[in-house]
């Protein structure tokens, strides 16, 4: 866990919230939208190809966005979403209401409350720039564990130079998939990452 840092409504969090502080939540979504997610989103989406009977695990799934793109690609998945911010957790619930087969775990992407090989996808969307080194190399630890011999996980994020040698130091080949610019937040790059058997 990172060390808990004094947000200016005087909470205090070990995680960094969506928009960086709670009172910015509600505005998250829009914020998304206006630098450019949607297709970036959808570029992950698309790029996973998932199928169904599929169980996929989304690390860090912030309000959902990422999440009902893949459910509605994908409704025979089982998608399992994960992310700390409990404020999150509940925008991203009221968006999929009515979806069968989606779940939401309030869990820290170094430290998933899963058993090893549970997962046949993996999916994250701007999140592990979050996170300093020695996290990142915990979470990407923890995402192989979870993730089924031969799975793939789909990753897509900004300031993500030094992320293809950590995946490839945890085990995974990883391949970039692709890359794009954000209005305001710069280049953004897809990995296609694979477990190996």
């Amino acid at each position: 866990m990172t060390e808990h840092r004094p947000h200016f409504l005087a909470n205090r969090h070990d995680y960094l919230p969506a928009a960086g502080h709670d009172a910015l939540l509600p505005g998250y979504d829009l914020l998304t939208r206006v630098l450019g997610m949607n297709p970036v989103y959808d570029a992950l989406v698309s790029q996973a190809g998932l199928s169904g009977g599929q169980r996929v695990i989304e690390i860090g799934c912030g309000t959902g966005n990422l999440t009902v793109r893949a459910k509605r690609a994908c409704p025979g998945s089982e998608m399992v979403a994960t992310d700390p911010d409990p404020r999150a957790l509940q925008r991203a619930e009221r968006k999929t209401k009515g979806m069968a087969g989606v779940q939401f775990e309030r869990a820290y992407a170094q430290e998933l409350p899963f058993g090893d090989g549970e997962f046949d996808v993996a999916l994250s969307s701007m999140m592990l720039h979050h996170l300093d080194e020695a996290t990142q190399v915990a979470a990407i630890g923890e995402l192989f564990r979870v993730l089924k011999p031969g799975a793939r996980a789909h990753i897509v994020d900004v300031r993500a130079d030094g992320l293809p040698r950590l995946l490839r130091e945890a085990g995974f080949n990883c391949e970039i998939a692709g890359s794009g610019q954000l209005r305001l937040a710069g280049r953004v790059t897809r990995f296609r990452v694979t477990r190996p058997d």
